[in-house]
């Protein structure tokens, strides 16, 4: 059985009602096993940027400890926004010499500081998987873009435009044949394999308790079967479902079928 990472981080939202994840978080715990989850302790003050360009940089850095102290082998990391992957990656016990990333999301997340609008690093997650942005937060080293695959991205910013061009990007569409992923993460050579799914990679449709929600989206049933034969080809090293932002509990439940099917799909 997986172990199960609950980390209701918001600090790295550019959302409004960005604490909203922490009830997002809360709502997909209830339904995890108990024996098998661990709910960090996260704070509740946003923080300061201690002279970056990154909004509320110290209570990132205080939840990127948290996560290092309790990360296990192939957890499932569960959200809270984005940019709880890059703390993950970051205190992975065995390393990322070997680790290939799939990025699911609506958003490509490939901000700098610099060419932030929100100065919200969630926004900037997969640009510190490579190693690039506040070199407080970047993984050092980065992982290579060629080994990192990204689904579903169709809201794409000035400046995130030329990062996404080095990487392998994959539309909704391409989940029509199941083995899409599974091909594309083989042929990074890497031997694991780190799972990221901000749930606004859905179709509006399928959930509603999202911040940004875009349209044309992958299905959670063709997605999970995809990375059901991801995980024969690939072993995971872990998995991140991020994102989830209910307005109401009634809200919540509506989703979580969805949103179960993608936690059974990596756990």
């Amino acid at each position: 059985m997986a172990h199960f990472l609950v980390v209701p981080q918001w600090q790295g939202s550019p959302a409004a009602r960005a604490m909203l994840l922490t009830d997002g978080a809360a709502a997909i715990a209830g339904d995890l096993p108990r024996a098998a989850t661990t709910v960090l302790d996260v704070p509740l003050e946003a923080g300061e940027s201690l002279g970056t360009g990154v909004h509320r940089l110290s209570a990132l850095q205080r939840v990127r400890q948290l996560v290092r102290d309790h990360l296990v082998p192939g957890a499932v990391l569960i959200g809270g926004d984005c940019s709880i992957t890059v703390a993950a990656l970051d205190a992975l016990p065995e390393g990322t010499d070997d680790l290939a990333v799939l990025w699911c999301d609506a958003h490509p997340d490939l901000h700098t500081p610099d060419s932030s609008p929100s100065g919200a690093f969630s926004g900037m997650a997969l640009r510190a998987v490579l190693g690039e942005g506040e070199p407080r937060l970047a993984l050092s080293p980065g992982i290579p873009a060629d080994r990192v695959v990204v689904l579903g991205a169709r809201a794409v910013d000035e400046g995130e435009e030329e990062p996404l061009g080095r990487l392998t990007g994959l539309s909704a569409d391409a989940l029509d044949d199941p083995d899409a992923l599974a091909d594309a993460i083989a042929a990074t050579g890497a031997t694991r394999v780190w799972v990221h799914i901000d749930v606004d990679v859905l179709d509006p449709s399928e959930i509603a308790g999202v911040s940004s929600p875009a349209p044309f989206g992958v299905g959670a049933a063709p997605l999970s079967a995809a990375l059901r034969r991801l995980r024969e080809r690939v072993p995971l090293a872990g998995a991140t479902i991020a994102g989830f932002a209910p307005r109401s509990p009634v809200d919540a439940v509506d989703d979580l079928g969805a949103l179960l099917r993608l936690v059974g799909a990596v756990a």
